[in-house]
């Protein structure tokens, strides 16, 4: 029998399927901060849901200055933990999207949210209240990079995505089934199971939950409730800054590069 429980409970595991494209993750946003952003000295990084802290670690061994909030205290506490091991500073919080406060830094050069977690908002209203409030936190000229998973209407089939990782002798496939939209309701249905062998020990814990829909011309009319951010550019999860995409249904995998006003 499977455990239900919420994988953001288990951040070691978690951890160790997404890893794997960390330093590749972190070295796009520092090109996409030099391509886009402001540039200069100031390094000030804001990651709104920042789970187990992999980019939080990764940006401030780049020379960033990073902070963070998630709403999912163990993932909060897991992500404090490895900080301490390479004696890196982040400020970290309690947080949720639509409604952070930032603490200690007035504004950011950047922002981040790149594995589509945006969709766990599942209104309107909420979506753009956390864009609003990221560009509120962000200074004139900043970038914020999304990355969002687009919704293919016309599937009327069950997706599938495996992914299998290791560290230190723990053993994790990830299996993700994710159900044909709702079209009308903008949600999608979603199980995740991770298989973990840790120490000759062999179980499953499931998870499931719902995200919020978008294809391209949604996307579109969301950013246009929210005029202080410009689309710059998009791209897919292959993070190849000389790849730039259009923002259309033509790929699954979108990061939108949100450009703040200097007006």
């Amino acid at each position: 029998m499977n455990e239900q429980r919420d994988w953001y409970d288990t951040p070691l595991y978690y951890d160790i399927i997404f890893d794997a494209d960390t330093p590749k993750e972190g070295a796009f946003l520092d090109e996409l901060h030099e391509r886009f952003g402001r540039g200069g000295k100031s390094r000030q990084m804001l990651e709104p849901a920042c789970g187990s802290g992999r980019l939080v670690l990764e940006m401030a061994r780049r020379g960033w200055k990073v902070s963070g909030f998630d709403g999912n205290e163990r993932m909060l506490e897991f992500a404090e933990e490895r900080m301490k091991k390479p004696d890196l500073k982040a400020r970290l919080w309690f947080d949720w999207m639509q409604s952070f406060e930032p603490r200690g830094v007035r504004s950011f050069d950047f922002a981040h949210c790149l594995v589509s977690t945006f969709k766990y908002l599942l209104t309107e209203k909420d979506a753009v209240a956390c864009l609003q409030r990221v560009a509120a936190a962000l200074k004139p000229g900043a970038i914020f990079a999304l990355g969002v998973h687009l919704t293919d209407y016309t599937n009327t089939k069950e997706d599938h995505e495996r992914w299998v990782a290791e560290r230190d002798g723990i053993h994790v496939t990830c299996n993700t089934h994710t159900w044909p939209a709702d079209r009308r309701r903008r949600v999608e249905d979603i199980r995740t199971r991770l298989t973990i062998c840790d120490d000759g020990r062999r179980h499953v814990q499931e998870t499931r939950w719902q995200f919020r829909t978008y294809n391209a011309a949604q996307l579109r009319a969301l950013l246009r409730k929210v005029p202080a951010f410009e689309l710059l550019a998009c791209y897919d999860f292959t993070y190849d800054i000389e790849s730039p995409r259009e923002l259309d249904d033509s790929y699954s995998d979108v990061v939108l590069v949100l450009k703040k006003g200097t007006d």
